[in-house]
């Protein structure tokens, strides 16, 4: 059981240390598309890097809850991009190592990712395979002397300009379908890998987003994470953790929207009165706070679940699925009472908008979590 007194606390270091440290920064890290690798080991020094991972790694051995808390702020601040890289970082990349790494390979790179030495990143797309993995095209060809060459190349990889490793889905059988899939931990800084540019994007600006390749990248049988051929397997067995985070920051950003909205109506006049007077303004406040506790619930729920293994994957698609439609609804409805000024880039709200928008596609689409979940309920 979560001690809440000292998860609220935690929250209150969190939400400090964003103010003091990103904050300032982080209309610059927009225009400069990335954040600082500086951050990420100021975080590591501040202990906010991988905090439910064991002492023995690194971490600070905290329940799964603490590691959602460092999210839903850097979201309800309205810093999408950096929640979006930490996720990856913490909360996706890490637990992969730590859950199918040998313990050489986690002694190796965990303790470095809870400092921010070594950022973390998942190479899963592929120009031809963004929700079907099982399109994946890069592989590894045994090189005859135990290890492997690998060829291919990712993209709209979170994290890619600044990632140390990436946990890459590469084809190891091509003829076995989903059963010829594996895991490598590929090197940036080894021979035959290359990032590529930058991508830009609508949102999200200062989440580095790259296409990566590899050309004759030779690794060792110690690189494979997890089984061989086991890669598709491993990825549905995380994918809970996942979507689950992710809905705890779609519920946090909507938060956040409407408290920046609460402050603007109030201030803002119209024919002589605040916006906030109005019952269209009143009654859309009232419905987007009470969606946004009904769905506050649902995650706390999921996230004992998560915390207990009791999590499962139409779970996780429904809890996805259910927070990103809302956030999206939010925001919208949100930027809507700043009238003109919420399409104006100088007004956070807008910043809201376009964030929001990826959070129905990254992580299994809308369209993919509703036929996960038709699935459970008619079992076919």
């Amino acid at each position: 059981m979560v001690d809440q007194a000292e998860l609220e606390l935690f929250r209150d270091n969190v939400r400090r240390f964003l103010e003091e440290e990103a904050q300032p920064h982080y209309e610059q890290w927009e225009k400069d598309g990335i954040v600082p690798k500086s951050f990420y080991r100021k975080m590591g020094e501040n202990g906010l890097l991988c905090v439910d991972q064991p002492e023995e790694y690194g971490g600070i051995g905290a329940p799964f809850e603490f590691s959602v808390v460092v999210l839903e702020e850097a979201a309800r601040m309205g810093f999408m991009a950096l929640a979006s890289n930490l996720s990856v970082h913490s909360d996706i990349a890490a637990p992969y190592i730590l859950h199918l790494g040998s313990e050489e390979q986690k002694q190796f790179y965990l303790p470095r990712m809870a400092s921010g030495e070594c950022i973390g990143a998942i190479g899963m797309t592929e120009p031809g395979a963004g929700s079907d993995l099982q399109g994946i095209r890069s592989r590894a060809d045994a090189d005859g002397q135990g290890g492997y060459v690998v060829n291919g190349g990712k993209t709209f990889i979170t994290n890619g300009q600044n990632a140390g490793v990436v946990v890459a889905a590469i084809k190891t059988d091509p003829a076995a379908g989903a059963k010829g899939t594996t895991l490598f931990l590929l090197d940036t800084d080894q021979d035959g890998f290359s990032r590529g540019r930058n991508l830009e994007k609508i949102g999200q600006h200062a989440a580095d987003t790259s296409e990566l390749f590899f050309k004759d990248m030779k690794v060792g049988a110690d690189k494979v994470l997890g089984r061989l051929g086991g890669g598709f397997g491993h990825l549905i067995d995380e994918l809970p953790r996942e979507r689950l985070v992710l809905a705890a920051m779609a519920v946090a950003h909507a938060r956040g929207a409407l408290e920046r909205t609460v402050a603007y109506v109030q201030e803002r006049k119209a024919f002589g009165q605040s916006i906030a007077s109005f019952q269209n303004t009143r009654f859309t406040l009232a419905r987007l706070k009470s969606d946004i506790e009904v769905h506050q619930a649902y995650v706390n729920e999921c996230s004992g679940k998560y915390q207990r293994g009791e999590m499962d994957v139409p779970t996780a698609a429904m809890i996805k699925y259910a927070t990103t439609e809302l956030e999206g609804r939010v925001v919208d409805q949100c930027l809507q009472l700043f009238g003109g000024y919420g399409y104006m880039s100088e007004y956070p709200i807008s910043r809201d908008f376009v964030d929001a928008r990826i959070q129905r596609i990254y992580g299994g689409t809308s369209e993919i979590m509703l036929e996960v979940i038709a699935r459970s309920v008619l079992g076919r």
